[in-house]
């Protein structure tokens, strides 16, 4: 009894400080959606204030229109295939284009490019290019990761695809770059050819010339992480055109590093990412490497211990003092943000899963698999690519949460939590729903120096259920959809 009344002591003492958001709060009129599928893969707003979006069900693609009141304008079902597999999406202007690949035979790839036109609601399918691949192979070997096969020219007229075709006795890897407006090829390049040794794809860039940058790890021998105590690889950096392929090696000197990511901040190129003195995959720092664009060299290189700030938001203040200097693992970059002034935002989840036996009793059990979407790191660089401050988010959920977007030149992380955050007495922001506790919709803001304020946009219950990790940030505006089957809505921050 002592312990149940400590409990609901415990409850309502619980962080009630969360402000009121300073964004504008909306929402859009309720709509029957009459179609099923709730796997969004895009959200895209014009700067005429129409909104499209691309959902996946198993047969179609889904594809909807919106006026600036967010009430449907155009509807369409495109029928897909079971072996039609989606890789990717760019948007520009008017027009989102999701991207697939085709396998009707073992080793048969075919890529199409689905063309929605937001203002006439129309779409067109047109065939990309067709390829022969080794049995078992995938044409896009990174297909787990965020969008990293494909890109834009900031400009909107150039499109490149990096894929793979790996045999027995070679790997091979290619760039096309095309039209971004009509998708007809411009030119394709071979590159990281060799018979032995494996590359790994990591981010992929290109600019306004038309011009390919690639990053990727380059192994020495098999494809093993670490031989000898040292890192079995080199980060390899090449700058392609029609005419040439350019390569930049970046050797690893007693770090080890998972994944780098291209980010152009005032036209230098940074390769930016964690880095581990242990192991790939786990995190002691951050890592900037600064690359001359002219002369195609490394101008600077740069890591920075994660700072204490990371560690008392994680474990509390005196625990995160005698934390300090851990590595810490199962972290995966999520969002590279950047402001008016240049500066990088680095912001990466906390992700693993876990089997757990369930007993049925007499009837024996099975083993359920658990996904974990926890902790969220933070990373701020400047402009000259050193660290401005790191801090983190304490949390638990067990599917993918959050969403990120800079306005104003401050950092907004959105999320559903518990109806009320807890502060512990360590200090710590606890970011989780109780098993018997309503949840809210939080609005999470770091200004320029990483100080934090937690503000409540609303208390679901009774309300509408959003989900933040599918919406959009374009023209100062996030719109988000509710999590209805039948019924939907969008919320509209400003």
């Amino acid at each position: 009894m002592k312990n149940l009344i400590s409990f609901i002591l415990l409850m309502t003492i619980s962080l009630a400080y969360a402000q009121k958001t300073t964004l504008n709060v909306s929402e859009s009129v309720e709509y029957k959606d009459k179609e099923k599928a709730r796997t969004i893969l895009t959200i895209h707003t014009t700067e005429n204030g129409l909104t499209g979006m691309v959902r996946e069900s198993k047969k179609d693609l889904l594809f909807d229109v919106f006026d600036k009141s967010l009430k449907k304008k155009h509807s369409r079902v495109v029928e897909s295939s079971k072996k039609e597999r989606y890789i990717g999406e760019i948007v520009f202007g008017n027009e989102i284009k999701v991207f697939t690949v085709f396998s009707p035979k073992a080793k048969e790839r075919i890529v199409y490019g689905h063309i929605f036109n937001l203002e006439t609601g129309t779409h067109t399918k047109k065939k990309l290019f067709e390829v022969t691949v080794a049995k078992k192979r995938y044409l896009f070997s990174n297909r787990s990761d965020r969008q990293t096969s494909i890109d834009i020219s900031p400009n909107g007229k150039y499109l490149a695809m990096a894929t793979d075709n790996i045999y027995k006795d070679v790997n091979d890897y290619a760039i096309r770059v095309f039209d971004a407006n009509t998708l007809e090829i411009i030119y394709t390049k071979s590159y990281q050819k060799h018979k032995e040794k494996y590359f790994k794809h990591n981010d992929i860039s290109v600019n306004d010339n038309a011009e390919v940058f690639v990053l990727g790890k380059l192994y020495k021998e098999g494809k093993k992480e670490k031989k000898k105590g040292e890192a079995n690889y080199d980060f390899i950096f090449n700058k392609i055109t029609n005419e040439s392929n350019t390569e930049l090696s970046i050797a690893l000197t007693d770090q080890f590093i998972q994944n780098l990511n291209i980010s152009i901040i005032n036209n230098q190129l940074h390769l930016i990412g964690f880095y581990s003195e242990k192991r790939s995959g786990r995190i002691k720092g951050g890592c900037n490497f600064i690359v001359d664009s002219e002369n195609f060299s490394v101008s600077s290189k740069k890591n920075y211990e994660l700072p204490l700030n990371v560690y008392e938001d994680l474990y509390g203040d005196k625990r995160g003092s005698r934390k300090k200097g851990k590595e810490l693992t199962n972290f995966y970059v999520d969002y590279i943000l950047e402001d008016t002034q240049g500066n990088t935002y680095l912001l990466a989840e906390e992700f693993y899963i876990t089997q757990n036996y369930v007993s049925n009793g007499m009837n024996g059990g099975y083993w359920q698999t658990v996904y974990h979407y926890d902790d969220i790191l933070i990373l701020k660089f400047g402009v000259s690519g050193e660290l401005d401050w790191g801090r983190s988010i304490f949390k638990y959920s067990g599917t993918p949460s959050y969403n990120a977007f800079l306005k104003n030149d401050e950092l907004h992380v959105l999320l559903n939590s518990g109806k009320n955050l807890l502060e512990k007495k360590d200090g710590r922001t606890k970011v989780s729903q109780g098993w018997f506790e309503s949840s809210s919709l939080y609005d999470i803001v770091y200004d320029n120096s990483g100080e934090v304020t937690y503000s409540k946009i609303q208390d679901n219950k009774g309300k509408t259920y959003y989900l933040p990790y599918f919406g959009t940030y374009q023209n100062d505006t996030f719109i988000m959809m509710s999590s209805g089957r039948k019924k939907r809505q969008f919320m509209i921050l400003k």
